[in-house]
Protein backbone atom coordinates (compact mmCIF):
# COMPACT_ATOMS: atom_id res chain seq x y z
CA UNK A 1 0.00 0.00 0.00
CA UNK A 2 1.10 3.49 -0.50
CA UNK A 3 0.16 7.24 0.94
CA UNK A 4 -1.48 8.31 -2.73
CA UNK A 5 -3.92 5.41 -2.24
CA UNK A 6 -5.57 6.28 1.41
CA UNK A 7 -8.49 4.57 3.17
CA UNK A 8 -11.98 5.74 2.40
CA UNK A 9 -14.82 5.17 4.70
CA UNK A 10 -17.94 5.33 3.06
CA UNK A 11 -20.44 5.14 5.97
CA UNK A 12 -17.92 7.85 7.65
CA UNK A 13 -18.85 10.58 5.32
CA UNK A 14 -21.77 9.47 3.85
CA UNK A 15 -23.71 12.71 4.69
CA UNK A 16 -20.63 14.93 3.39
CA UNK A 17 -20.45 12.82 -0.28
CA UNK A 18 -23.84 12.94 -0.46
CA UNK A 19 -23.91 17.03 0.18
CA UNK A 20 -21.00 17.18 -1.82
CA UNK A 21 -22.65 15.25 -4.92
CA UNK A 22 -25.72 18.11 -4.52
CA UNK A 23 -23.36 20.92 -5.00
CA UNK A 24 -21.49 19.36 -8.21
CA UNK A 25 -24.89 18.84 -9.34
CA UNK A 26 -25.30 22.51 -9.04
CA UNK A 27 -22.30 23.30 -10.95
CA UNK A 28 -22.97 21.09 -13.24
CA UNK A 29 -26.29 22.52 -14.10
CA UNK A 30 -24.80 25.39 -15.01
CA UNK A 31 -22.32 24.09 -17.30
CA UNK A 32 -24.69 21.93 -19.05
CA UNK A 33 -27.18 24.61 -19.49
CA UNK A 34 -24.32 27.13 -21.46
CA UNK A 35 -22.37 24.50 -23.14
CA UNK A 36 -23.24 23.07 -26.61
CA UNK A 37 -24.53 19.71 -26.76
CA UNK A 38 -21.31 16.75 -27.05
CA UNK A 39 -21.93 12.95 -27.94
CA UNK A 40 -22.68 11.10 -24.52
CA UNK A 41 -23.26 14.45 -22.20
CA UNK A 42 -19.54 15.01 -22.41
CA UNK A 43 -19.97 18.76 -22.43
CA UNK A 44 -21.42 18.86 -18.76
CA UNK A 45 -18.69 16.79 -16.66
CA UNK A 46 -15.66 17.29 -14.65
CA UNK A 47 -11.91 16.82 -14.99
CA UNK A 48 -9.76 15.86 -11.46
CA UNK A 49 -6.87 18.56 -11.02
CA UNK A 50 -4.12 18.75 -8.57
CA UNK A 51 -6.27 21.06 -6.41
CA UNK A 52 -9.86 19.28 -6.93
CA UNK A 53 -12.53 19.16 -9.60
CA UNK A 54 -12.81 21.19 -12.06
CA UNK A 55 -15.24 22.20 -15.06
CA UNK A 56 -12.91 23.92 -17.40
CA UNK A 57 -14.15 26.94 -19.17
CA UNK A 58 -17.95 27.25 -19.86
CA UNK A 59 -18.84 29.77 -22.90
CA UNK A 60 -21.06 32.02 -20.80
CA UNK A 61 -20.35 35.83 -20.82
CA UNK A 62 -16.52 36.48 -20.42
CA UNK A 63 -16.18 32.45 -20.60
CA UNK A 64 -15.84 30.86 -16.84
CA UNK A 65 -14.53 28.03 -15.44
CA UNK A 66 -15.23 26.43 -12.25
CA UNK A 67 -13.14 25.21 -9.76
CA UNK A 68 -13.86 22.56 -6.40
CA UNK A 69 -11.06 23.30 -4.45
CA UNK A 70 -10.67 20.43 -2.33
CA UNK A 71 -7.04 21.81 -0.45
CA UNK A 72 -8.53 25.25 0.46
CA UNK A 73 -11.63 23.94 0.19
CA UNK A 74 -13.33 26.84 -1.32
CA UNK A 75 -15.76 26.82 -4.66
CA UNK A 76 -13.75 29.12 -7.01
CA UNK A 77 -14.52 31.05 -10.39
CA UNK A 78 -12.84 32.79 -12.84
CA UNK A 79 -13.39 34.15 -15.94
CA UNK A 80 -11.67 35.55 -19.23
CA UNK A 81 -11.79 39.55 -18.02
CA UNK A 82 -9.79 38.18 -14.85
CA UNK A 83 -11.76 38.27 -12.20
CA UNK A 84 -12.48 35.55 -9.41
CA UNK A 85 -14.80 35.01 -6.87
CA UNK A 86 -15.09 32.07 -4.34
CA UNK A 87 -16.70 31.05 -1.26
CA UNK A 88 -16.23 28.76 1.37
CA UNK A 89 -17.36 24.72 1.04
CA UNK A 90 -18.21 24.11 5.03
CA UNK A 91 -21.17 22.62 6.77
CA UNK A 92 -24.29 24.14 5.02
CA UNK A 93 -27.28 23.64 3.28
CA UNK A 94 -28.38 22.98 -0.24
CA UNK A 95 -30.06 26.03 -0.78
CA UNK A 96 -27.31 28.23 0.73
CA UNK A 97 -24.90 26.97 -1.10
CA UNK A 98 -26.78 27.41 -4.49
CA UNK A 99 -27.60 31.31 -3.83
CA UNK A 100 -23.61 31.30 -3.39
CA UNK A 101 -23.29 29.77 -6.36
CA UNK A 102 -25.77 31.62 -8.80
CA UNK A 103 -24.03 35.17 -6.55
CA UNK A 104 -20.60 33.83 -7.40
CA UNK A 105 -21.79 33.56 -11.60
CA UNK A 106 -23.38 36.87 -11.40
CA UNK A 107 -20.11 38.45 -9.93
CA UNK A 108 -18.49 37.22 -12.96
CA UNK A 109 -20.53 38.38 -15.62
CA UNK A 110 -22.43 35.00 -16.61
CA UNK A 111 -26.17 34.47 -16.49
CA UNK A 112 -27.13 31.85 -13.53
CA UNK A 113 -29.84 30.17 -14.70
CA UNK A 114 -29.87 26.67 -15.05
CA UNK A 115 -32.17 23.48 -13.95
CA UNK A 116 -32.98 23.65 -10.31
CA UNK A 117 -33.64 20.03 -10.06
CA UNK A 118 -31.41 17.26 -8.86
CA UNK A 119 -30.80 14.19 -11.26
CA UNK A 120 -30.27 10.53 -10.28
CA UNK A 121 -30.82 10.73 -6.76
CA UNK A 122 -33.84 9.24 -4.83
CA UNK A 123 -36.65 11.33 -3.69
CA UNK A 124 -35.14 14.97 -5.66
CA UNK A 125 -35.70 18.40 -3.82
CA UNK A 126 -35.43 21.06 -5.65
CA UNK A 127 -31.73 22.84 -4.64
CA UNK A 128 -33.49 26.16 -3.30
CA UNK A 129 -36.04 24.49 -1.19
CA UNK A 130 -33.55 22.07 0.26
CA UNK A 131 -32.99 23.80 3.61
CA UNK A 132 -31.41 20.40 5.42
CA UNK A 133 -28.30 20.97 7.43
CA UNK A 134 -25.46 19.13 5.93
CA UNK A 135 -22.04 18.33 7.30
CA UNK A 136 -18.90 18.87 5.20
CA UNK A 137 -16.07 16.31 6.76
CA UNK A 138 -12.41 18.01 5.38
CA UNK A 139 -10.56 15.30 6.11
CA UNK A 140 -12.52 12.67 4.19
CA UNK A 141 -12.92 15.55 1.22
CA UNK A 142 -9.19 15.32 0.83
CA UNK A 143 -8.98 12.12 1.10
CA UNK A 144 -11.54 11.61 -1.58
CA UNK A 145 -9.85 13.99 -3.76
CA UNK A 146 -6.28 12.78 -3.25
CA UNK A 147 -7.99 8.65 -4.25
CA UNK A 148 -9.10 10.44 -7.47
CA UNK A 149 -5.53 11.61 -8.40
CA UNK A 150 -4.55 8.29 -7.83
CA UNK A 151 -7.58 6.60 -10.06
CA UNK A 152 -7.49 9.21 -12.53
CA UNK A 153 -3.36 8.37 -13.49
CA UNK A 154 -4.36 4.62 -13.73
CA UNK A 155 -7.16 5.45 -15.80
CA UNK A 156 -5.66 7.99 -18.41
CA UNK A 157 -3.12 5.33 -18.75
CA UNK A 158 -5.26 2.86 -19.40
CA UNK A 159 -6.74 4.93 -22.14
CA UNK A 160 -3.25 5.06 -24.27
CA UNK A 161 -3.22 1.64 -25.68
CA UNK A 162 -6.69 2.49 -27.37
CA UNK A 163 -7.05 3.71 -30.85
CA UNK A 164 -10.50 4.14 -31.14
CA UNK A 165 -12.96 6.71 -29.59
CA UNK A 166 -12.49 7.10 -26.27
CA UNK A 167 -13.96 9.23 -23.56
CA UNK A 168 -11.84 11.56 -21.47
CA UNK A 169 -11.42 10.68 -17.63
CA UNK A 170 -14.13 12.57 -16.11
CA UNK A 171 -16.60 12.88 -13.28
CA UNK A 172 -20.18 12.79 -14.04
CA UNK A 173 -21.91 14.76 -11.73
CA UNK A 174 -25.15 12.61 -11.96
CA UNK A 175 -24.21 9.93 -10.80
CA UNK A 176 -21.07 10.90 -9.16
CA UNK A 177 -18.49 8.90 -10.78
CA UNK A 178 -15.05 8.98 -12.73
CA UNK A 179 -15.66 7.31 -16.00
CA UNK A 180 -13.56 6.68 -19.17
CA UNK A 181 -15.36 4.60 -21.97
CA UNK A 182 -14.08 2.56 -25.08
CA UNK A 183 -16.50 2.42 -27.97
CA UNK A 184 -16.33 -0.01 -30.51
CA UNK A 185 -17.49 1.88 -33.63
CA UNK A 186 -20.74 0.74 -34.05
CA UNK A 187 -24.23 1.58 -33.29
CA UNK A 188 -25.90 0.25 -30.20
CA UNK A 189 -29.66 -0.97 -29.79
CA UNK A 190 -32.18 1.72 -28.62
CA UNK A 191 -31.42 1.63 -24.46
CA UNK A 192 -34.61 1.32 -22.91
CA UNK A 193 -34.22 4.16 -20.74
CA UNK A 194 -35.81 4.12 -17.39
CA UNK A 195 -32.68 5.80 -15.22
CA UNK A 196 -34.40 7.61 -11.77
CA UNK A 197 -34.65 11.25 -12.51
CA UNK A 198 -32.82 11.25 -15.68
CA UNK A 199 -34.69 11.75 -19.14
CA UNK A 200 -34.68 8.64 -21.28
CA UNK A 201 -33.67 10.66 -24.40
CA UNK A 202 -30.24 11.54 -22.52
CA UNK A 203 -29.96 7.83 -21.53
CA UNK A 204 -30.46 7.18 -25.06
CA UNK A 205 -27.73 9.57 -26.35
CA UNK A 206 -25.25 8.26 -24.37
CA UNK A 207 -25.84 4.41 -25.05
CA UNK A 208 -26.28 4.55 -29.01
CA UNK A 209 -23.20 3.31 -29.53
CA UNK A 210 -21.74 0.28 -28.05
CA UNK A 211 -19.27 0.42 -24.98
CA UNK A 212 -17.36 -1.15 -22.65
CA UNK A 213 -17.19 1.61 -19.76
CA UNK A 214 -15.64 1.76 -16.35
CA UNK A 215 -15.09 4.01 -13.47
CA UNK A 216 -15.12 4.63 -9.85
CA UNK A 217 -17.63 5.30 -7.21
CA UNK A 218 -16.92 6.75 -3.45
CA UNK A 219 -19.85 4.83 -2.14
CA UNK A 220 -23.56 4.56 -2.98
CA UNK A 221 -25.96 3.80 -5.53
CA UNK A 222 -26.99 0.13 -4.23
CA UNK A 223 -23.16 -0.38 -2.55
CA UNK A 224 -22.14 1.43 0.57
CA UNK A 225 -18.57 1.48 0.21
CA UNK A 226 -16.32 2.91 -2.57
CA UNK A 227 -15.86 0.48 -5.97
CA UNK A 228 -14.83 0.57 -9.35
CA UNK A 229 -16.90 -0.58 -11.67
CA UNK A 230 -17.39 -1.51 -15.01
CA UNK A 231 -19.83 -2.95 -17.69
CA UNK A 232 -20.89 -3.20 -21.54
CA UNK A 233 -23.68 -2.33 -22.98
CA UNK A 234 -24.94 -4.04 -24.80
CA UNK A 235 -23.43 -6.54 -22.97
CA UNK A 236 -22.57 -9.49 -25.28
CA UNK A 237 -23.49 -13.00 -24.52
CA UNK A 238 -21.19 -15.11 -21.49
CA UNK A 239 -20.32 -11.50 -20.19
CA UNK A 240 -21.27 -11.97 -16.42
CA UNK A 241 -19.33 -15.39 -16.64
CA UNK A 242 -15.98 -13.66 -18.10
CA UNK A 243 -13.10 -14.48 -15.99
CA UNK A 244 -11.89 -11.04 -14.50
CA UNK A 245 -8.79 -9.75 -12.43
CA UNK A 246 -7.94 -9.37 -9.96
CA UNK A 247 -9.79 -12.02 -7.37
CA UNK A 248 -11.42 -9.34 -5.78
CA UNK A 249 -13.17 -8.67 -8.62
CA UNK A 250 -17.15 -10.06 -8.83
CA UNK A 251 -20.55 -9.77 -10.97
CA UNK A 252 -22.64 -8.01 -8.69
CA UNK A 253 -26.24 -9.08 -10.20
CA UNK A 254 -28.19 -5.83 -8.85
CA UNK A 255 -26.15 -3.23 -10.39
CA UNK A 256 -25.39 -5.41 -13.36
CA UNK A 257 -21.69 -4.70 -13.61
CA UNK A 258 -18.41 -6.21 -12.49
CA UNK A 259 -17.31 -4.69 -9.16
CA UNK A 260 -13.92 -4.44 -7.31
CA UNK A 261 -14.25 -3.07 -4.14
CA UNK A 262 -11.63 -0.16 -3.45
CA UNK A 263 -9.97 -1.77 -0.59
CA UNK A 264 -8.91 -4.55 -2.94
CA UNK A 265 -7.03 -2.36 -4.80
CA UNK A 266 -6.05 0.15 -2.04
CA UNK A 267 -4.41 -3.09 0.23
CA UNK A 268 -2.84 -4.57 -2.98
CA UNK A 269 1.16 -4.37 -3.37
CA UNK A 270 0.41 -2.88 -6.60
CA UNK A 271 -2.49 -0.52 -6.45
CA UNK A 272 -1.96 0.73 -9.67
CA UNK A 273 -1.49 -2.61 -11.52
CA UNK A 274 -4.35 -4.15 -10.03
CA UNK A 275 -6.77 -1.56 -10.88
CA UNK A 276 -5.23 -1.54 -14.76
CA UNK A 277 -6.08 -5.39 -14.76
CA UNK A 278 -8.99 -4.42 -13.50
CA UNK A 279 -9.94 -2.21 -16.62
CA UNK A 280 -7.96 -4.67 -18.94
CA UNK A 281 -9.70 -7.77 -18.16
CA UNK A 282 -13.11 -6.35 -18.06
CA UNK A 283 -12.53 -4.58 -21.71
CA UNK A 284 -10.88 -7.79 -23.21
CA UNK A 285 -14.17 -9.41 -21.68
CA UNK A 286 -16.30 -6.91 -23.56
CA UNK A 287 -14.45 -6.85 -26.82
CA UNK A 288 -13.85 -10.54 -27.42
CA UNK A 289 -17.23 -11.26 -26.58
CA UNK A 290 -18.77 -8.77 -28.05
CA UNK A 291 -16.88 -9.05 -31.60
CA UNK A 292 -14.49 -5.87 -31.45
CA UNK A 293 -11.78 -5.72 -33.84
CA UNK A 294 -9.32 -5.69 -31.39
CA UNK A 295 -6.39 -5.52 -34.12
CA UNK A 296 -7.71 -2.32 -35.66
CA UNK A 297 -8.49 -0.76 -31.84
CA UNK A 298 -5.71 -1.48 -29.74
CA UNK A 299 -1.90 -0.55 -29.06
CA UNK A 300 0.31 -0.61 -26.87
CA UNK A 301 0.48 1.82 -23.59
CA UNK A 302 2.04 5.09 -24.17
CA UNK A 303 5.31 5.93 -22.79
CA UNK A 304 6.72 9.35 -22.41
CA UNK A 305 8.33 11.11 -25.31
CA UNK A 306 7.87 7.72 -27.10
CA UNK A 307 6.05 8.04 -30.51
CA UNK A 308 4.13 5.22 -31.33
CA UNK A 309 4.63 3.50 -34.14
CA UNK A 310 2.58 3.46 -36.99
CA UNK A 311 0.71 0.47 -38.09
CA UNK A 312 2.54 1.29 -41.88
CA UNK A 313 5.73 2.24 -39.92
CA UNK A 314 7.61 -0.78 -37.59
CA UNK A 315 10.03 0.63 -35.19
CA UNK A 316 13.24 2.07 -36.62
CA UNK A 317 16.00 -0.89 -36.62
CA UNK A 318 13.42 -3.20 -36.20
CA UNK A 319 12.32 -6.03 -38.74
CA UNK A 320 8.99 -5.29 -40.52
CA UNK A 321 5.62 -7.31 -39.10
CA UNK A 322 5.43 -8.29 -42.45
CA UNK A 323 8.78 -10.05 -42.82
CA UNK A 324 7.94 -12.69 -40.24
CA UNK A 325 6.44 -16.03 -41.40
CA UNK A 326 3.08 -17.31 -40.28
CA UNK A 327 3.59 -21.06 -38.64
CA UNK A 328 1.41 -23.59 -38.27
CA UNK A 329 1.63 -26.81 -35.90
CA UNK A 330 -1.40 -29.34 -36.77
CA UNK A 331 -2.25 -32.10 -35.02
CA UNK A 332 -4.97 -34.81 -35.26
CA UNK A 333 -7.33 -32.93 -33.04
CA UNK A 334 -6.00 -29.62 -31.97
CA UNK A 335 -3.67 -26.70 -33.59
CA UNK A 336 -2.20 -23.64 -33.68
CA UNK A 337 -0.75 -20.44 -36.00
CA UNK A 338 1.62 -18.14 -34.29
CA UNK A 339 4.06 -15.67 -35.31
CA UNK A 340 7.32 -13.82 -33.64
CA UNK A 341 7.34 -9.92 -34.21
CA UNK A 342 10.47 -8.36 -32.10
CA UNK A 343 10.76 -11.12 -30.41
CA UNK A 344 7.01 -11.52 -29.16
CA UNK A 345 4.37 -14.28 -29.83
CA UNK A 346 1.22 -14.10 -30.98
CA UNK A 347 -0.77 -17.01 -31.90
CA UNK A 348 -4.27 -18.37 -32.84
CA UNK A 349 -5.38 -21.98 -31.93
CA UNK A 350 -8.28 -24.13 -32.99
CA UNK A 351 -9.79 -27.58 -33.27
CA UNK A 352 -10.61 -30.01 -35.72
CA UNK A 353 -14.51 -31.47 -36.01
CA UNK A 354 -13.44 -34.24 -38.91
CA UNK A 355 -12.22 -33.92 -41.66
CA UNK A 356 -13.57 -31.16 -43.36
CA UNK A 357 -13.79 -28.01 -40.34
CA UNK A 358 -11.72 -26.38 -38.37
CA UNK A 359 -12.85 -24.14 -35.53
CA UNK A 360 -10.74 -21.09 -34.33
CA UNK A 361 -11.50 -20.81 -30.93
CA UNK A 362 -8.82 -18.28 -29.56
CA UNK A 363 -6.63 -15.66 -31.10
CA UNK A 364 -3.89 -13.66 -28.59
CA UNK A 365 -2.16 -10.86 -29.55
CA UNK A 366 -0.10 -9.31 -26.61
CA UNK A 367 -0.45 -5.38 -26.03
CA UNK A 368 3.07 -4.78 -27.54
CA UNK A 369 1.95 -5.73 -31.02
CA UNK A 370 -1.39 -4.49 -31.12
CA UNK A 371 -1.92 -2.20 -34.62
CA UNK A 372 -0.12 -3.98 -36.62
CA UNK A 373 -2.11 -6.29 -38.33
CA UNK A 374 -0.34 -9.26 -36.43
CA UNK A 375 -3.81 -10.85 -35.68
CA UNK A 376 -5.13 -10.32 -39.18
CA UNK A 377 -2.19 -11.94 -40.69
CA UNK A 378 -2.67 -15.37 -38.37
CA UNK A 379 -6.60 -15.33 -39.58
CA UNK A 380 -5.55 -14.58 -43.31
CA UNK A 381 -3.38 -17.91 -42.75
CA UNK A 382 -6.08 -19.85 -41.96
CA UNK A 383 -7.97 -18.90 -44.63
CA UNK A 384 -5.74 -19.55 -47.69
CA UNK A 385 -4.86 -22.94 -45.59
CA UNK A 386 -8.38 -23.75 -45.40
CA UNK A 387 -8.50 -23.11 -49.24
CA UNK A 388 -5.65 -25.29 -50.10
CA UNK A 389 -6.77 -28.15 -48.11
CA UNK A 390 -10.71 -28.05 -48.89
CA UNK A 391 -11.80 -27.91 -45.21
CA UNK A 392 -14.07 -25.07 -43.66
CA UNK A 393 -13.67 -22.68 -40.80
CA UNK A 394 -16.22 -22.00 -38.00
CA UNK A 395 -14.84 -18.91 -36.47
CA UNK A 396 -16.08 -19.13 -32.53
CA UNK A 397 -12.94 -16.52 -31.19
CA UNK A 398 -14.94 -13.17 -31.58
CA UNK A 399 -11.74 -11.60 -32.75
CA UNK A 400 -11.50 -14.08 -35.67
CA UNK A 401 -14.95 -13.85 -36.46
CA UNK A 402 -14.87 -9.77 -36.80
CA UNK A 403 -11.86 -10.28 -39.07
CA UNK A 404 -13.44 -12.67 -41.04
CA UNK A 405 -17.02 -10.62 -41.04
CA UNK A 406 -14.91 -7.50 -42.68
CA UNK A 407 -13.41 -9.61 -45.72
CA UNK A 408 -15.86 -11.00 -48.46
CA UNK A 409 -13.50 -12.22 -50.53
CA UNK A 410 -12.88 -14.78 -47.24
CA UNK A 411 -16.40 -16.09 -47.08
CA UNK A 412 -15.96 -19.24 -49.54
CA UNK A 413 -14.44 -20.39 -46.22
CA UNK A 414 -16.81 -20.56 -43.65
CA UNK A 415 -18.74 -23.01 -42.63
CA UNK A 416 -22.34 -22.67 -42.91
CA UNK A 417 -24.88 -24.61 -40.99
CA UNK A 418 -27.29 -26.94 -43.14
CA UNK A 419 -30.80 -25.90 -42.80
Amino acid sequence: MTSKWPHLDYLGWRETCSALHLYLQIAGKYRLAHTPWLNHSWNATFYVTPNGLASSPIPDGPGIEILFDFREHRVVGTCGEGRRASFELGPSTVAAFHASFVQLISELGGTPTFNGKPNEVPDPVPFAEDHRDRPYDRDAVQRFHQASIAVDKVFNRFRTSFLGKSSPVHLFWGSFDLAVTRFSGRRAPLHPGGVPALPDDVAQEAYDREVSSAGFWPGGGGIDYPAFYAYAYPAPNGYRAAAVRPDAAFWHDGLSEFILPYDAVQSADDPDEALMAFLVSTYEAAADLGGWDRDLLECAHGQPRQVRTPDAAPAKDAPSAGDEKVEREDGAAKGRYWIVVDGIEAEMTYSRAGEGLIIIDHTGVPAALRGRNIGERLVRQAVEDARRDGVAIMPLCPFAKAQIDRHPEWQDVVHRSKT
